[in-house]
């Protein structure tokens, strides 16, 4: 097939009838709606990371439910073969469809002003309710309320109509149609994430608790409820007394299908575009999630890394997941961190799996409270997966893949070296050691720094990565230097050098070439690396920079330990002594 020819990727898409519509490319998720209806509660929980398709799933059942639905956008698709059930529910019902994931604000005010905006503009939709003699006055003043602050992005909409809006608005519907309504909610816990980053979390505890009550307690007017979300929040902080609610969680075998993308999916993906021979790398860097019992790739990192593909065929994987969102949860990880959760995070990125018991129902404002906590913030929002339950329902915890083991090494560069940075005398002492040529306080401040942080020790890893590890320590400590120009992986002489830094104040060269000491020897190691300083030429370029003292230093490092030799070179008037 002609590559003009090819339906288009839908980056960043999350809606249905755009996408069939438009002629995306889809991954056909409806069985999701056949088993929903053969298997559902009053109100549905499904809670994933973020990225793995639950809008769109979304807007395929608010497309599929509702009244005025387009048949056409299911052509071809698996719900189409069940006809029994289209006929019986496809495109017979209201529904109430709202997003909660801009709901953002940085106060409270400023929240309860954008979720009123996000459900006023739910009820324009349904202005033909100001014209229908089936509702009263009263009622049609009561719509007014809801579509007046959707119309106006400065209206302060009270908090009590606000906790009741979208049960008004599911009785008007039910009203005007004479039939229940389904309720979508995705994203239903972000107003709680941003609440308690911006210190306001108990009102917006209440704020959500009353509006869940009205509109999935006891609300008459209800079909069924659908709600997403990466956390599933303690059912007595904003469920409180709803009985009726299905939690689907990512350890659930029900539905794990339907959120991800399969390896069948990502092949018949890869064939249509003529990329099966990225096959290999895309299970390496995104597959590796277990949801239930199926093991899944994240949909965003799949369809990014094809699309950069179709036009490139040389581009790297890129850590297109982790762009999308900070890695907060890590920081605080790695901040709570003991010795011996260290030591599990090294046996994590060196992939292995640690034994943890998990809580799946916290709340936002305790989720930091805890190492145990952490653990458990981390498994439900994706940095970790699983990989089997014991006897006592204890997880067997993993790093999925490589996109999300290079997220966590990346934070503990940037924690190691903030935490490095708030003992300055320490890290002069360090750096200074370097320039004043002295290769022995160099090397005990290194290891004392490589005992408090964590090492990668796996056999199955390759050398050069764990040379860029230990790379990337050293880089972070002497950066500390500002008056130093430092430069990393610096084309110089015959190659390219590990580091290399310039103080010109004092005319002082410094050229560094790490290795990692695989067979644990590690005086070998540091003659290999002052050999290729002087087989390279790696002074060459300090020379000509008018360094007139080059130190070259050979360093070998091994799980926590390191050695570090010297090799000094002096030029006087264009002359090289050693």
């Amino acid at each position: 097939m002609a590559e003009s020819k090819k339906k288009k990727l839908p980056i960043g898409i999350e809606n249905f009838e755009e996408i069939r519509a438009e002629d995306f490319y889809y991954v056909d998720k409806t069985g999701l709606i056949r088993d929903l209806l053969h298997n559902w509660g009053k109100v549905n929980l499904f809670t994933r990371p973020r990225r793995f398709g639950k809008s769109l799933n979304m807007s395929m059942l608010k497309t599929f439910f509702e009244i005025g639905c387009d048949k056409t956008l299911f052509e071809g698709l698996e719900i189409m073969q069940d006809t029994d059930l289209c006929d019986a529910y496809m495109g017979q019902y209201p529904v109430i469809s709202v997003s909660l994931k801009n709901v953002n604000g940085n106060n409270y005010d400023t929240a309860c002003s954008m979720l009123g905006s996000v459900i006023g503009r739910e009820a324009l939709r349904f202005q033909f309710l100001l014209e229908s003699d089936r509702l009263t006055d009263v009622e049609k003043s009561l719509y007014s309320q809801l579509i007046a602050v959707g119309a106006n992005n400065s209206f302060n909409i009270p908090d009590t109509i606000l906790m009741g809006s979208l049960h008004t608005l599911s009785s008007l519907l039910k009203k005007y149609y004479g039939l229940d309504v389904i309720m979508l909610i995705d994203e239903y816990d972000v107003p709680l994430a941003k609440a308690n980053e911006n210190g306001y979390y108990d009102q917006m505890v209440m704020l959500i608790r009353n509006m869940f009550d009205q509109a999935l307690k006891t609300n008459d007017n209800l079909k069924f409820a659908v709600l997403t979300g990466c956390l599933r929040v303690a059912k007595e902080s904003i469920f409180t007394g709803l009985n009726n609610m299905k939690v689907l969680s990512i350890t659930d075998v029900r539905f794990d299908e339907y959120f991800g993308f399969m390896d069948s999916e990502v092949r018949d993906l890869l064939e249509y575009y003529d990329l099966s021979d990225c096959y290999g790398t895309i299970k390496e860097w995104y597959d590796g999630y277990r949801f239930g019992k199926a093991d899944v790739y994240c949909p965003w990192d799949v369809l990014c890394y094809c699309d950069a593909h179709r036009s490139d065929r040389s581009a790297p994987p890129e850590a297109y997941w982790s762009n999308t969102s900070g890695n907060e949860a890590i920081r605080h990880f790695l901040e709570q961190a003991g010795s011996v959760t260290r030591r599990e995070l090294e046996r994590l990125i060196a992939g292995e799996t640690v034994t943890k018991p998990l809580r799946q129902d916290l709340t936002y404002n305790d989720m930091y409270d805890s190492i145990e906590n952490v653990w458990s913030l981390l498994f439900t929002t994706g940095y970790l997966t699983q990989r089997g339950i014991t006897d006592q329902r204890e997880y067997i915890l993993a790093i999925p893949n490589k996109e999300i083991r290079n997220i966590f090494t990346e934070q503990i560069f940037e924690w190691f070296r903030d935490t490095a940075r708030k003992d300055g005398a320490a890290l002069n002492a360090f750096c200074d050691a370097f320039k004043n040529g002295d290769p022995e306080t160099a090397e005990k401040k290194f290891n004392e720094y490589l005992r408090r942080t964590i090492s990668i020790r796996d056999t199955a890893v390759r050398r050069e990565m764990k040379e860029n590890y230990y790379h990337g320590i050293l880089l972070g400590l002497l950066s500390f230097k500002d008056s130093w120009d430092i430069a990393s992986n610096r084309e110089t002489g015959d190659g390219y050098c590990d580091i290399m830094a310039e103080i010109d104040t004092e005319g002082i060269g410094i050229v560094i070439e790490l290795k990692y000491a695989d067979d644990g020897d590690l005086d070998a190691a540091c003659r290999t690396a002052l050999e290729q300083i002087e087989a390279k030429r790696y002074a060459e370029q300090l020379l000509d920079d008018g360094m007139e003292t080059i130190l070259e230093y050979g360093i070998a490092c091994y799980k926590k330990r390191c050695h570090i030799v010297l090799n000094k070179k002096i030029q006087f008037n264009s002359y090289l002594v050693h």
